[in-house]
């Protein structure tokens, strides 16, 4: 059976509450308060068939000013909208401000339901309906049914049913593969199962014993049991409305506007970059302060509009800046509702463009152009690699994690991945560990890097080149780590670099003069004569009459041909140590048992040597798997 959520819209008093009791048999006005003064002021819910294949979820909303926000938490989640007009008053200013928010919040599906037929006047529901046409004139309730009802008796409420269900029909279904979201509307103590919440999961999945992140705490939380429709569910996907028994938290910690979440998938944010849109008769002050209405949460935020006009026209779009008073839990393709701090009325609506956006100022022409980028993909929000797309190359050199871009769009760590992929093969970004970056971001570093060691060789002709550290602080200053070793292994795999514990040009070759190449002869003699003591290499530069720098230059070369290995502080042959691991392992096979042990004074005795020499050689011969340590002796393996 499809199931989908419906909430109702309107004015204080117009029969939003008797006409989800009529059509589901249940009263949504659960409160004392509530039944006693004859209005909402909670949301209240129920649900019912409407048809052999369609269950509805209602949501029914507090229609007086002073609850306008508790709408505001429960018209978020629904799938259309109920627009309750009562025919003995026709459409009042709450009407207004809820039909606005239905259209900011880009609803998309609905009809029009003319109430308290049995009370108007003969000929004023005919009236009402046109009012109601001039209302939604051009909107997307342009040529909705309109259907007039009496929830006292029942006149017209199966015709009502039939035209829910029928829309119900071609309402898409959401995305249940992606990260889970719930925005929690409700938080109860339940007796023998402990803290409740309830909401319409808006995305993904939820099952039992799932761990989610509840925000903007980002505390851990256990799923102990759903239930839907009165029933115990193994699992929930998107489009439900559900009530989950948490474990790990109590209901205290667990306001409205809290939401459940995939861990990872969403993170709180004290800023979002969001395109607006203004109501006519409605301007925006650069600075001014707003209350933000997004899913069920309501937050106090300071505006900052993007460039230099400094406000946002009555019935105009701007890209805008909010910075939030309190953790906002949000992600690309968010709609919200800005209301003006005093007095309290609807000014306009927006679409989040990013909520983690980076530290660069709005009114910037960077600023400027990065929101203009992510605005252009407002309406394709399905398509999470246009998004990603911007947002990689918006990033600059830094880049940007994938962890951060998945809370970024509200998908999961996979979800991303398959995207930076098809970037990565595209060559239209560079990935290192969780760190991408955008191709054309690195076009200079590179092109800076290349020309640094082709003027580091002209400069020491003898050095094979600058370490990868130095050339990640020299050239790479701003990129990630990961990232550069991506780009050292492309450009090495490309043939235009070698690179090593150094890097050079792969075009790069070691010309050394007569008396240069005498040097490293008589180097290469030296520590091959050395044995198992060999030369202290400050003393070297003495002992050849050469600079340095030079004696320097040319053990790197000797080290790089591995005629040479540094072992610690101390530099060997590669012949003398190929000599005494065939020695040692010649103990073993001189053993009648085929087992031989060596320790240190064996060692020093045998070669001769002091503690200097034989503990970093017997650690190398650890290394080399020649011998293992065990406890003050060692094994020949």
């Amino acid at each position: 059976m499809r199931t989908i959520v419906v909430g109702t819209a309107g004015h204080i008093d117009h029969g939003k509450s008797a006409l989800v009791t009529a059509l589901t048999g249940t009263d949504p006005d659960r409160l004392k308060e509530e039944k006693a003064r004859g209005i909402t002021i909670e949301l209240g819910f129920a649900h019912a068939p409407v048809a052999d294949d369609v269950m509805a979820s209602f949501v029914d909303v507090p229609g007086h000013e002073r609850f306008v926000r508790a709408m505001l938490a429960g018209v978020g989640g629904i799938d259309l909208v109920l627009l309750v007009v009562a025919a003995d008053e026709s459409v009042m200013p709450q009407t207004r401000e809820h039909f606005d928010i239905c259209r900011l919040l880009d609803v998309g599906r609905g009809l029009v339901v003319v109430t308290k037929t049995d009370a108007a006047e003969p000929g004023m529901t005919e009236l009402v309906i046109e009012e109601v046409r001039e209302l939604v004139a051009g909107s997307f309730l342009e040529g909705a049914p309109i259907v007039s009802v009496s929830a006292r008796t029942g006149d017209g409420l199966d015709v009502l049913r039939r035209a829910i269900a029928a829309l119900a029909r071609d309402v898409p279904t959401r995305n249940d593969r992606g990260a889970a979201r719930l925005p929690v509307d409700r938080a109860f103590t339940l007796k023998g199962f402990g803290t409740v919440v309830t909401g319409t999961l808006v995305h993904g999945t939820i099952a039992v014993d799932d761990e989610l992140a509840l925000l903007p705490d980002e505390r851990l939380v256990k799923v102990r049991g759903l239930h839907m429709h009165g029933g115990a569910r193994p699992r929930v996907t998107a489009g439900k409305r559900v009530a989950v028994n948490l474990a790990g938290v109590d209901v205290a910690d667990v306001p409205r506007g809290s939401v459940l979440a995939t861990p990872g998938a969403l993170a709180a944010t004290r800023r979002a970059d969001v395109h607006l849109t203004m109501l006519p008769g409605a301007t925006l002050k650069h600075g001014a302060r707003v209350r933000v209405h997004q899913g069920t949460a309501e937050l106090l935020a300071r505006v900052s509009v993007a460039g230099e006009a400094g406000v946002v026209a009555a019935g105009g779009e701007a890209d805008v800046r909010l910075r939030f008073e309190a953790p906002a839990v949000l992600t690309r393709g968010d709609r919200l509702i800005v209301r003006s701090y005093s007095p309290l009325v609807t000014i306009g609506g927006g679409v989040v463009l990013d909520p983690l956006p980076p530290r660069p100022g709005v009114r910037t022409p960077r600023g400027v152009a990065r929101m203009a980028a992510l605005a252009v993909q407002r309406d394709v929000l399905a398509d999470r690699a246009a998004a990603i797309g911007v947002l990689v190359t918006s990033a600059g050199p830094s880049g940007v994690s994938v962890p951060d871009l998945a809370r970024r769009v509200g998908a999961t760590r996979a979800e991303v991945l398959a995207v930076v992929d098809r970037l990565v093969a595209a060559d239209a970004a560079v990935r290192g560990g969780d760190w991408v970056v955008a191709s054309a971001a690195l076009v200079r570093p590179i092109a800076t890097m290349l020309a640094g060691l082709a003027e580091f060789h002209r400069a020491q002709p003898l050095a094979a080149g600058p370490g990868l550290e130095d050339a990640r602080g020299r050239w790479f200053r701003a990129v990630p780590p990961p990232v550069v070793d991506s780009v050292v292994g492309s450009l090495a795999a490309a043939g235009r670099i070698v690179a090593t514990d150094t890097l050079a040009l792969a075009s790069h070759r070691v010309a050394l003069s007569a008396e240069d190449e005498a040097t490293r002869a008589w180097l290469d003699q030296r520590f091959r004569d050395a044995g198992l003591a060999p030369p202290d290499v400050v003393a070297l530069p003495g002992e050849a009459r050469r600079p340095a720098a030079v004696i320097e230059t040319l053990l790197q070369l000797l080290v790089k041909a591995k005629t040479l290995v540094r072992i610690d502080t101390l530099v060997y042959h590669v012949e003398v140590l190929e000599r005494l691991k065939g020695e040692i392992r010649a103990r073993r096979d001189a053993a009648p048992d085929g087992r031989a042990t060596v320790d240190v004074k064996t060692f020093k005795d045998t070669y001769n040597v002091t503690r200097k020499y034989a503990i970093p050689l017997l650690e190398y011969l650890d290394r080399e798997r020649v011998t293992r340590r065990v406890g003050d002796a060692r094994i020949v393996l």
